[in-house]
């Protein structure tokens, strides 16, 4: 344990967990065996992380969150599998984030400079990127890969092995089961639709106008055109090749194994 650490003696810290620099731990808090938790991590009352876990830098941990605990997986049987956090995330009240699969490669990952609100759920293998949002209840499946940028609204699910594109926005009560695509705007009650790009999403992180109306330009060949999915791509390459973000819608929607949210 780091000399510089705040730790209530009402909290439970593992002898085989190492605390970094300036780590505050608040009463009630348990740290597991095998937890290396960063310089600066916060853990408020109740919190608990487990290992085997690498944290990163100024993590917040709040009350009754349980991040790191075992996969909920029939298949799994106790083999060591592990979680690995980067910086800066938040992790509110009763979210819970559970370590890989031996048969998904054995480890959940979760970047950098991310909330997750109450209630939020990552399972087991599932890779998360940086500066994503996942709002109270919204829930991932195992194997699940959501990419930078994405915002995942309430009581959403996603459904195992989807993948989330960069940029995407997934409204409340949406259930996913296909791949979303980088830069779409996907809301569904009833019926789960894509409604085009996430115009307002992308404004707020400084595309240029040239870059937002090559997206939509792109959307409205995949959506809203009379062509199918593959001859829509042809005119995209066609008419839009120059754009990377329209070369990076491109490349997720030939390489989507679920087929694509449309």
């Amino acid at each position: 344990m780091s000399a510089t650490a705040k730790v209530d003696s009402r909290a439970a810290i593992s002898e085989r967990a190492r605390l970094g620099a300036g780590v505050q731990i608040g009463a009630y808090a348990v740290v597991g065996d095998d937890v290396d938790l960063g310089d600066h991590c916060v853990l408020h009352s109740h919190a608990v992380v487990h290992g085997p876990a690498r944290y990163g830098r100024e993590n917040v941990f709040h009350s009754f969150c349980s991040i790191g605990g075992d996969p909920q997986d029939l298949t799994y049987h106790g083999e060591r599998t592990t979680l690995e956090v980067g910086d800066r995330n938040a992790f509110r009240e009763s979210v819970t984030v559970n370590r890989g699969t031996a048969k998904g490669g054995g480890v959940t990952r979760i970047g950098s400079d991310n909330l997750f609100m109450t209630g939020a759920h990552i399972a087991h293998d599932c890779l998360v990127g940086n500066r994503t949002i996942f709002a109270n209840n919204a829930t991932l499946a195992g194997h699940v890969t959501v990419e930078d940028f994405v915002s995942v609204g309430a009581f959403s699910a996603v459904h195992q092995f989807c993948r989330v594109g960069r940029y995407s926005y997934i409204g409340a009560c949406t259930v996913i089961t296909q791949d979303v695509a980088p830069f779409a705007l996907v809301v569904g009650q009833r019926e789960t639709r894509c409604y085009g790009f996430n115009s307002i999403g992308l404004e707020r992180q400084g595309f240029s106008s040239e870059r937002i109306a090559s997206i939509e330009r792109a959307y409205r060949l995949l959506l809203r055109s009379k062509l199918n999915t593959s001859q829509a791509v042809e005119q995209m390459r066609s008419q839009l090749g120059d754009s990377a973000d329209v070369a990076e819608l491109i490349s997720f929607i030939e390489s989507a194994e679920r087929g694509l949210t449309k």
